[in-house]
C-alpha cells in the first residue's frame, strides 16, 4: 500500500558520478529519519522525480541486508554467562580428577583436572578456582577417580525420531513420495517425541543428531538438528537447537544473524534396503532403482533433476538481487512492496547463496563425480556487495555454499582427488566403519577407508544413519574405524568435533571448552576400547542417567587400544579397486608351529576350556603359564608344550613358524542369523538364492508336491566366496549356518557350510548337508499369530506328509532341532505350551531353539524350565518394531543384559546377526557381552556363545568347533587382535593370511 504526497519539484544538477552506497544510505537514512510518520514519498532531487516509497522500506531493505550475510552465531556468543537451552533449577556440577579429551589441538589435547557445568555451559576446564566454587551454595559433585570424558556423541546422519523405534506405520515419516526435488521438505514436521530410541542413543552417550529426510528423493527436503533431552514442553520445535529460522507467523523470518541450514540431497540407483522398514523375520529384499519410489527413472534424470530444481532458484535470486540493487539505489517507482520469493524454493536460493551445508547421500564415483561436475556448474555461491543498514562497505566477499558432507559414500576412499575438485572446498565423508556390500553402490566399501580419506586430508565422519545402525553403538564405528587404522584423535573427532564443525555448530558442541555447551560424557573406559559405556550424559548440563550402572571396568581399558597393522591390506584395497582378494595368501598342508602362544582354547566335547592363560607378574590364576607352541600337522594339533620340551622332536623342526606375539588358539566361531551363504548382494536379485513360497498365503507350486509336503533344503542354493563369507572367515568365523530365506511360516532345512571355501565341491566346503528345521512366528505376519499356531501344531501332530512329513518325525523323535524365530514373548509362551502339548504326544523330547528372541528374558525362568535353548540375534537389542519393544538394554540402563539373564537361568545361549555383513563383527559382540557381564561371563563361555552352543542349538555335529583361530596380539575376543591363521581339520590345512 502506498500514500503520495506532492513535493515541489526543484531541479538539481546531476554528479557525473554517483557513489551507490551513498544513495542507499541516503534512502535509509530518510526512512529511519520520518519512521512511520506518514511520509512514504521522497523526492529524488537528481531526478526532478518524485519516489512512492513502500510502506515495508525498511523491512525490504532489511530483508536485501540479510541475504548474503555469513551464517555463524553473535559475535558475543561466547561470552555468554547462561545457555538459550538452560533448564531453570538445575544446579551446577563439578566433574573433579577427570582425563578430559578436550577435542582441541586437533583432538589430541587431554587435560587431567575438574570439568564445571552451570547455567548450561561449561564454566571451567582442568582446574576450577576456590573462587569460583565459592559462588555456588548448591554444587553437585561427582568424583570421577581419572574416568576419561569426553564431549557428547555427535551423529551427523540420523533419522531419529522420523523412521520411529519401534516401526509402526503412523509414526515413520522418513520419505515422501511426492516428488523427486523436494527442498520444502522439512524433517522436524515429522519427528516423533516418543520414540523409544531417544533414551538409548543417550545412553551410549549420543546427545546430538542432525535429523535428515528420507533417502527415496533426489532432494529429501531440510534437516533439522536436535539435542536429544527431553524437554517439558515435550515437542519437536523445544529440541531444535539454533533453528535457522522462527517458526511463528505466516512467512519464514531468518534468525539475525542467520545460523546455517542443512539440504538432504540423495544421488544413487538402487534403493537402500535399511531405509524400508521390515515387519517380517527377515529384511525386505527390494531391487530398483532408488528415486523409483517417486519416479521412474535413471541417474541422467536425477542430475536432471537437479539442475531444474537449481535452475529455478537461480532465477528466483536472480529476481531478488535485481529487486534489492532497486531497493538498495533507492528505486522503489521500479520495485513492488511484495519482496520476490517462492517457498517452494527458498532453500536452494539460499544453498546459492552460501547459507546452506547441504548433506550429499552418495555412493559411487560416477555419483561423486556428478555432483562434483554440478557444484562448479552452479558454484553454490553468490559474490556480492553488504546490504546492512547499519554499515556500508564496498568490499566483495565471496560467500560459499558447501557440499558438508559426501555421506554412505563408499567408494570415496578411491577417488579423494575428485573429491578436492569440489567447488569451494572440499567435502567431508561420512561413513559406516564396517557396513557394506549390501546393494552393489556399497559392494566396494572398505573398512580401510576412514584411514585412507585421512591420509589425503579429507575429514571423517563417523555415522549411524539410524535405525540403519542403532545410534546408540554410534561410538563402535569411531572404534572400528581406529582398529583399522584412523589415528586415535580423529577416531574420537569423528564422532565429535568434527560433525560439529561439518553441521556447522562447533561454536558450541563437540569439544570441551569454555563457554561450549554442558554436554559431556564420563565413560566407564577409554572411548574408543571396545564396550566403553557411559557413567553419565550431560546434555545442556542435566543429568540424563537416573540411576546408571557401571561396570569397573580393567586397567588396559584406560588407554588408546593398540591396533594392530593393516598396511598391506589397505594399500591392496586401492590396489584393485576397493576389491582385493581376500583368500588366504598361502595354505600350508604340512606341519605348522605356532610360538608365544599366549592362551589356548579347545573345545572339549562339553563346552570351551581355557587350557592355559598367559603369564604376567600379577597374575595369580592357576593355570597361568609363560607362552607355549603348539605343533599342527594335518590341520590338527600333535604338541603343546615348550620349544625345549615336548615339542623339541627333530620332525618338528622343519615346520613352518608362526609366532603369535603373546597371542591366542582358540576355536573357530559360528555366524547364524542372516543370509550368509545364499547371497552375495542383498539389494541384487540376481546375486542371491531367493526367498521360499509362503504356504499360508500363496499356493506352493504342484511340482514341489503341495503345501505339506515339501521342504526347502537350503544347501541347494549355497552360494560361496562371497565377499562377505570370505570376511568372516578372515576374521574367525569359519562356519556359516543358515535357513532357507522365507517370509512365512515354514522356511525349510538349514545347512552349515565353510566361510572360507571356494565352492560346493571343495573338501570341507558343506559341515553338514541337512541340520535343523527352521519356521518363524510373527505379529507381522500376513495372517494372525493363532493361524500360525494352528498351522505349526498341525505340522507336528502329523500333518505333514512325504518329505516334509520325514523331517518333522526327526523333530518330533528329537533327532535334529526345530529351530523358531520368535521375538515377541507372548508368541513365545504359547510355543513353550505346544512344545509341552506335542512332547506328551509322543512321549518323548523335542529340541527348540527360539532364534532372534528378543523378549525371551522375559520368559527365562520358564524358557530354562522347559529345555528350550535361545539364540540372541542380534547381540545388543534394539527395539525395531513392536515384538521387539521390551528389550533388555543392559548397562547403564540395567545392570543385567537378555544374555546374562538367560545364562542364570541355565538356558544354553548362542549369539547370532541379522545381516551377512555383520558375520566378520561376531568376535567383537561376544567380546563385548563378556565385558557387560561384570564378570559372569568368562573368555570360554564367551567363545562358547559363538563356537560350541550355536552348534548344540543348530544341529551340528560335535567335531563343528575343532577349527581353531589364531590370533596375535590378544584373544579372538580382544580388540586389539587380529587373525592371522586358521586351522581346519577338515581339510586339513593351515591357512595363513
Amino acid at each position: 500500500m502506498e500514500k503520495a504526497i506532492i513535493a515541489p519539484q526543484i531541479p538539481v544538477r546531476r554528479r557525473n558520478r554517483e557513489h551507490p552506497f551513498l544513495r542507499a544510505a541516503l534512502a535509509l537514512g530518510l526512512l529511519v529519519a520520518c519512521g512511520y510518520a506518514g511520509i512514504f514519498t521522497i523526492f529524488q532531487p537528481n531526478k526532478n522525480t518524485l519516489v512512492k516509497v513502500p510502506v515495508n522500506a525498511q523491512h525490504i531493505l532489511h530483508k536485501c541486508a540479510s541475504l548474503n550475510v555469513v551464517p555463524g552465531p553473535p559475535s558475543n556468543f561466547h561470552s555468554r554467562e547462561e545457555s538459550d537451552r538452560y533448564v531453570a533449577g538445575t544446579k551446577a556440577t563439578l566433574i573433579k580428577n577427570a582425563t578430559i579429551w578436550t577435542g582441541n589441538v586437533d583432538g589430541l589435547e587431554v587435560v587431567l583436572g575438574d570439568l564445571l557445568l552451570d547455567k548450561g555451559i561449561i564454566k571451567a576446564v582442568g582446574r576450577v578456582s576456590t573462587e569460583e566454587l565459592s559462588a555456588y551454595q548448591e554444587l553437585t559433585i561427582i568424583l570421577a577417580h581419572g574416568a576419561w570424558v569426553s564431549p557428547g556423541i555427535v551423529d551427523l546422519h540420523s533419522h531419529l525420531g522420523d523412521s520411529a523405534s519401534p516401526f509402526l506405520q503412523g509414526a515413520s515419516d522418513t520419505n515422501s513420495v511426492k516428488g523427486l526435488v523436494q527442498p520444502w521438505l522439512r524433517s522436524l514436521d515429522a519427528l516423533n517425541t516418543h520414540d523409544d530410541a531417544y533414551r538409548l542413543s543417550i545412553s551410549g552417550g549420543v546427545t546430538t543428531s542432525v535429523v535428515l529426510p528420507g533417502s527415496a528423493n533426489a532432494i529429501g527436503g531440510q534437516a533439522f538438528v536436535i539435542k536429544l533431552r527431553p524437554t517439558e514442553e515435550r515437542t519437536p520445535s523445544s529440541m531444535l537447537l539454533e533453528p535457522p529460522f522462527t517458526f511463528n507467523g505466516s512467512g519464514i523470518i531468518e534468525v539475525q544473524p542467520p545460523r546455517w541450514r542443512l539440504l538432504k540431497r540423495v544421488v544413487r540407483l538402487y534403493d537402500e534396503l535399511q531405509t524400508l522398514r521390515s515387519n517380517f523375520i527377515t529384511p525386505l529384499r527390494v531391487i530398483g532403482e532408488n528415486p523409483s519410489r517417486v519416479y521412474s527413472g535413471t541417474r541422467m534424470d536425477t542430475i536432471w533433476a537437479y539442475r531444474q530444481g537449481y535452475e529455478e532458484a537461480r532465477k528466483l535470486k536472480v529476481k531478488q538481487d535485481d529487486y534489492c540493487a532497486k531497493a538498495v539505489a533507492g528505486k522503489w517507482n521500479e520495485v513492488d512492496e511484495k519482496f520476490p520469493d517462492d517457498l517452494k524454493w527458498e532453500a536452494l536460493v539460499d544453498v546459492l547463496r552460501g547459507k546452506v551445508k547441504i548433506q550429499n547421500h552418495c555412493y559411487e564415483a560416477v555419483d561423486l563425480d556428478g555432483i562434483v561436475r554440478l557444484t562448479n556448474e552452479f558454484k553454490f555461491s553468490s559474490v556480492s556487495f553488504s546490504l546492512s543498514p547499519f554499515y556500508w562497505t564496498a568490499d566483495f566477499a565471496r560467500i560459499v555454499s558447501k557440499v558438508a558432507a559426501f555421506h554412505h559414500a563408499h567408494e570415496t576412499f578411491l577417488v579423494p582427488d575428485l573429491l578436492k575438485k569440489a567447488y569451494g572446498h572440499t567435502p567431508a565423508v561420512a561413513l559406516f566403519a564396517t557396513n557394506a556390500r549390501y546393494k552393489r553402490e556399497a559392494y566396494r566399501g572398505s573398512e580401510f577407508a576412514p584411514r585412507i580419506l585421512a591420509d589425503q586430508g579429507i575429514q571423517v565422519v563417523m555415522k549411524s544413519d539410524h535405525p540403519v545402525l542403532n545410534s546408540r553403538y554410534l561410538l563402535h564405528e569411531a572404534q572400528q574405524a581406529h582398529y583399522y587404522g584412523l589415528d586415535s584423535n580423529l577416531a574420537l573427532a569423528s564422532v565429535t568435533s568434527t560433525p560439529a564443525k561439518i553441521m556447522g555448530q562447533d561454536h558450541r558442541i563437540g569439544f570441551i571448552r569454555k563457554g561450549y555447551d554442558a554436554d559431556v560424557v564420563i565413560w566407564d573406559s577409554h572411548p574408543l576400547a571396545l564396550g566403553a559405556t557411559p557413567k553419565q550424559v550431560f546434555i545442556d548440563g542435566v543429568a540424563q542417567l537416573e540411576h546408571p550402572y557401571t561396570i569397573a571396568k580393567p586397567s588396559a581399558f584406560q588407554h588408546v587400544p593398540k591396533t594392530p597393522g593393516f598396511k598391506e591390506e589397505r594399500e591392496a584395497a586401492l590396489e584393485y579397486d576397493g576389491l582385493p582378494p581376500l583368500g588366504p595368501k598361502k595354505s600350508f598342508p604340512g606341519i605348522v608351529m605356532f610360538k608365544n602362544i599366549g592362551s589356548l582354547f579347545l573345545d572339549k566335547g562339553h563346552g570351551i576350556e581355557q587350557i592355559f592363560s598367559p603369564w604376567t607378574e600379577n597374575n595369580d590364576s592357576s593355570d597361568a603359564i609363560a607362552p607355549q607352541i603348539a605343533v599342527v600337522e594335518n590341520g590338527k594339533i600333535v604338541c603343546i608344550g615348550s620349544t625345549s620340551e615336548e615339542c623339541s622332536s627333530s620332525a618338528y623342526l622343519k615346520a613352518h613358524i608362526v609366532d603369535l606375539d603373546g597371542g591366542s588358539l582358540a576355536p573357530g566361531l559360528l555366524s547364524y542369523g542372516s543370509s550368509l551363504g545364499l547371497v552375495h548382494i542383498s539389494g541384487e536379485r540376481s546375486t542371491q538364492d531367493g526367498t521360499v513360497p509362503d504356504g499360508l498365503t500363496g499356493k506352493v507350486p504342484a511340482i514341489l508336491g503341495g503345501d505339506l509336503e515339501a521342504v526347502i533344503r537350503a544347501s541347494d542354493g549355497l552360494l560361496f566366496s562371497s565377499r562377505d563369507a570370505l570376511l568372516a572367515y578372515r576374521s574367525g568365523v569359519t562356519t556359516g549356518v543358515t535357513a532357507p530365506d522365507s517370509r512365512g511360516l515354514l522356511a525349510g532345512i538349514g545347512t552349515a557350510f565353510s566361510t572360507g571355501a571356494a565352492h560346493k565341491l571343495v573338501q570341507g566346503a558343506v559341515v553338514q548337508n541337512e541340520a535343523a528345521l527352521h519356521v518363524a512366528l510373527s505379529l507381522s505376519s500376513s495372517v494372525s499369530v493363532s493361524t500360525q499356531m494352528a498351522a505349526l501344531r498341525n505340522l507336528l501332530l502329523g500333518g505333514a506328509k512325504g518329505d516334509l512329513g520325514a523331517q518333522v518325525t526327526k523333530v518330533v523323535e528329537g533327532k535334529i532341532p526345530l529351530v523358531i524365530s520368535v521375538h515377541n514373548a507372548d508368541i513365545m509362551a504359547s510355543l513353550v505350551r505346544l512344545k509341552e502339548e506335542v512332547e506328551s504326544v509322543y512321549k518323548s523330547k523335542i529340541q527348540v531353539t527360539f532364534a532372534g528372541a528378543t523378549e525371551a528374558h522375559l520368559l527365562a525362568k520358564e524358557i530354562g524350565d522347559s529345555g528350550i535353548g535361545v539364540i540372541v540375534s542380534p547381540a545388543r537389542p534394539f527395539p525395531d518394531d513392536w515384538e521387539r519393544k521390551r528389550i533388555l538394554p543392559g548397562p547403564p540402563l540395567t545392570q543385567d543384559s537378555a544374555i546374562t539373564t538367560l545364562l542364570a537361568h541355565n538356558v544354553t545361549v548362542g549369539v547370532g546377526i541379522v545381516e551377512a555383513w555383520a558375520a566378520r563383527n561376531t568376535r567383537l559382540d561376544i567380546g563385548w557381552a563378556a565385558l557387560e557381564s561384570d564378570g559372569k561371563i568368562s573368555k570360554a563361555e564367551a567363545i562358547a556363545l559363538a563356537s560350541s552352543n550355536l552348534a548344540k542349538l543348530l544341529g551340528l555335529p560335535s567335531d563343528t568347533t575343532s577349527t581353531l583361530v589364531a590370533t596375535t596380539g590378544g584373544t579372538i575376543l580382544d580388540f586389539e587382535s587380529k587373525v592371522v591363521g586358521i586351522v581346519s581339520a577338515q581339510r586339513g590345512v593351515v591357512d595363513l593370511f
